[in-house]
């Protein structure tokens, strides 16, 4: 056998080892950073009772999910029942492939690495409607069926306002569009693109199912939706999904609008030591944030009524979409 292939491969299964395990430690604190900054923005305290300060938390959810009874309702339909969770765990974690990092830390580089991601994204719902319907619950099924609904209504946004970035950077390839950024003094696309990342983000929050359009595991209204009956592991796991989802999510928006882990030449002129700062620190830093608008919008806005998000999709968002392609392919022609 080949010995650059061998070498080449080992480094590969290095790299997911690296990023599976970096990503599955930062869902695990996720939670606990969420339930900390919310019962600071609600005046309380949040976890404080195992570890200093409650820091041992997380490590204290796994084991108790752990060891959990893995219950299994009577009438389900037990195959579709036991391989839904796996579905979005699957699809998130393979969407880590193609992200970059920082520059040359990629798992897969591909020229249609944003489009893999969206592909990626739409998977995930299966496993949430197989689990609404064969836990054969009406809150699972409403759930399931709500779910389907909004990915739907919110990818379409989603990937038409992606659409104005691709324009911009020529390129489908993530490593390529964040260099791209780099032809203007502010380096990123946040400023031309500016309506699609509003649109962007909106969606974001649709598509991973949080606050304000949690309406497919709505507590007050649907108990917990398509995951009601679901216990142990099987529980964590649809958990684990949602949280690597958000990351995901806060990397594509930081990678497509906030020029990825580079800083603006303009802000590099201007400060030259900031230079210095590895990428991987700045990558970080605009995810942690976007990540963070998660639990600040769910700590502030109310629940939206499902009429009324189905008709912020179809009604504003898409259309708000479709001007800005059309505005950003004007401008692209013009020069």
């Amino acid at each position: 056998m080949n010995l650059d292939f061998v070498i080449d491969v080992a480094i590969i299964i290095v790299k997911i080892a690296v990023v599976i395990g970096v990503t599955m430690l930062h869902v695990m604190y996720a939670t606990y950073f969420e339930r900390k900054a919310i019962g600071h923005m609600q005046i309380r305290l949040g976890p404080m009772r195992v570890g200093p300060h409650g820091i041992l938390q997380p490590l204290a959810d796994m084991l108790k999910l752990f060891f959990k009874e893995d219950i299994i309702p009577k009438d389900a339909d037990k195959p579709v029942f036991w391989v839904s969770p796996i579905i979005p765990v699957f699809a998130t974690l393979s969407s880590l492939a193609v992200i970059p990092f920082f520059e040359g830390f990629v798992i897969a580089d591909i020229n249609i690495g944003l489009l893999y991601i969206l592909a990626m994204s739409s998977l995930g719902a299966y496993g949430i409607v197989m689990a609404g319907w064969s836990s054969n619950s009406k809150y699972s099924f409403l759930g399931g069926l709500r779910s389907s609904a909004q990915v739907i209504s919110y990818e379409i946004a989603m990937g038409l306002s992606l659409v104005g970035v691709m324009i911009l950077s020529g390129s489908l390839n993530l490593s390529e569009i964040v260099k791209a950024q780099q032809q203007y003094w502010h380096g990123m696309y946040l400023i031309p693109q500016f309506l699609a990342y509003f649109i962007f983000l909106v969606a974001m929050f649709a598509e991973t199912n949080r606050t304000p359009f949690d309406l497919p595991d709505a507590e007050s209204e649907l108990v917990a939706g398509y995951f009601v009956e679901y216990s142990g592991m099987r529980f964590a796991l649809f958990y684990a999904a949602e949280y690597i989802g958000m990351i995901i999510m806060a990397s594509i928006a930081v990678i497509c609008f906030w020029g990825g882990w580079t800083i603006p030449p303009v802000l590099l002129n201007a400060v030259p030591a900031l230079g210095m700062v590895p990428g991987i620190v700045w990558f970080l830093a605009k995810v942690y944030f976007h990540v963070f608008l998660y639990y600040w919008v769910r700590a502030t806005v109310p629940r939206y009524r499902y009429d009324k998000l189905m008709e912020l999709g179809w009604k504003i968002l898409i259309p708000l979409a479709l001007a800005n392609l059309v505005i950003t392919s004007i401008l692209k022609y013009m020069g």
